[in-house]
């Protein structure tokens, strides 16, 4: 299982050295139920559903999000994969844009921001976080006649 990134993957994206916007490519995995378990003030009077808490995640978040010129380019339904562990699923695959590292890292330091991570450790039961550097098609034909 996989939730937040470590000092060691923070330090990697970091020493990538991307200049300019980048993606990045969330696969997400809900729990059947949301688990408050950690955080019981922010629980829901009701028992929610694990995608209904990341809901709550995205709502709280699209603000900061915007805020540090980051948006949201692809919000998909997932599920088994075509190509891949037949045993494995994701529930959700979302590509976030982000202007910098500066911009991402300063988005996802805010304190206001973090105040509402808690739907998204109750939503989610395991994840994947993949920073990608968008090419361009041209870019690809120049690399393939080398």
């Amino acid at each position: 299982m996989f939730l937040d990134p470590t000092d060691d993957s923070a330090g990697s994206l970091l020493s990538r050295g991307i200049a300019g916007p980048f993606l990045m490519l969330n696969l997400l995995r809900f729990r059947a139920w949301a688990d408050y378990t950690g955080y019981p003030q922010f629980a829901p009077s009701q028992p929610i559903s694990g995608r209904a808490a990341y809901d709550l995640y995205v709502d709280h978040t699209l603000p900061f999000l915007a805020a540090t010129g980051g948006s949201v380019s692809l919000l998909a339904d997932g599920g088994p994969f075509f190509v891949g562990p037949s045993d494995e699923r994701w529930d959700v695959a979302m590509v976030i844009r982000q202007a910098s590292i500066e911009d991402f890292f300063a988005f996802a330091s805010n304190l206001a921001y973090l105040a509402g991570v808690c739907h998204r450790t109750a939503a989610v039961e395991d994840s994947r976080l993949l920073p990608v550097v968008e090419r361009t098609p041209t870019t690809l034909a120049r690399e393939s006649t080398r």
